[in-house]
């Protein structure tokens, strides 16, 4: 009788969501992002990714053309306008389609902690979203928070929603108080009237999402921002009232990366912020973010 030499291969992972643990995402299993996905799995991927606002994919294995490839069914990559520099804009205004973060010579943002933010949020029209790729982290420390904006509304009490509701809220764009350096090394959080304007946008300070009509809390935790038309130090004091709010642990879920991890999170319905790393460690991850529309 002769025996067969043939290895059983393991039987692929289903298909499948699961959501997390935690105040908002999922993970996406039984995926590998260098296939062609069916319209049944992209259509899955878009519905959970508007009812938990992250989606994780585990164990993935992507060149960059392959990375755009996969992006890129979600929609259009964002591009600033000219004039508005973001992270990475390089001399003529535009921002690479993958942006390196890392702490590596080629990257950008360093090892320092982040506080959690929206991206793109001085511009226009921010992005709607953002894909980010683990390919090299650091063995403590460089985690992602994630804070649910949804959630953070829907948890305000009563009066504080209706004070909030008809408010708008003008972001300054950081890179160019950056450039011109900041107030003597130092930064604020709110403008106040003997601070010079810069460039900067206006949004309501409670958007309403695009694809699933939830309010949102459209606030970032340490940016310069100014409500127009309150009086500074009134303006200055609910502003820091609504953060604190936003720090709360039960609307956050911090994400400890792997190599191979992607997460897609929601940029019009979530926070993310990065704990410090050691400096003697490397964290590459590559970024892309997808286009938005102006926020109402």
């Amino acid at each position: 009788m002769t025996q067969s030499n043939a290895v059983q291969q393991p039987t692929p992972e289903p298909f499948a969501i699961v959501p997390l643990d935690a105040p908002l995402g999922a993970e996406v299993r039984g995926l590998d992002a260098r296939e062609p996905l069916t319209p049944e799995q992209i259509l899955a991927i878009r519905q959970a990714h508007r009812e938990h606002h992250i989606l994780i994919f585990k164990n993935q294995d992507l060149d960059d053309q392959q990375y755009l490839r996969f992006a890129t069914l979600f929609g259009a990559v964002f591009q600033p306008p000219a004039d508005v520099p973001v992270l990475s804009s390089g001399a003529d205004g535009k921002a690479p389609d993958i942006v390196k973060v890392a702490n590596t010579e080629d990257g950008e943002l360093g090892n320092f902690a982040l506080p959690a933010h929206v991206d793109h949020q001085w511009t226009p029209v921010p992005s709607s979203g953002s894909f980010l790729y683990a390919l090299e982290v650091p063995r403590t420390g460089g985690e992602t928070q994630f804070t649910n904006l949804a959630r953070a509304y829907e948890t305000l009490d009563e009066a504080t929603r209706a004070e909030i509701d008809p408010l708008r809220l003008i972001n300054y764009n950081p890179f160019i108080r950056l450039k011109s350096g900041g107030y003597n090394g130092t930064f604020v959080r709110y403008r106040t009237p003997d601070i010079e304007p810069i460039q900067g946008t206006e949004h309501p300070l409670v958007r309403t999402h695009p694809e699933n009509g939830k309010r949102v809390l459209f606030l970032s935790v340490h940016t310069e921002v100014e409500i127009p038309g309150a009086d500074p130090v009134q303006g200055a004091a609910l502003v820091e009232r609504l953060r604190e709010h936003l720090q709360k642990p039960e609307l956050i879920y911090s994400h400890k990366w792997s190599v191979g991890d992607i997460v897609w999170w929601d940029n019009q319905a979530v926070l993310h912020g990065r704990n410090a790393f050691p400096a003697s460690e490397k964290r590459r991850l590559k970024r892309i973010s997808l286009s938005g529309s102006r926020p109402f």
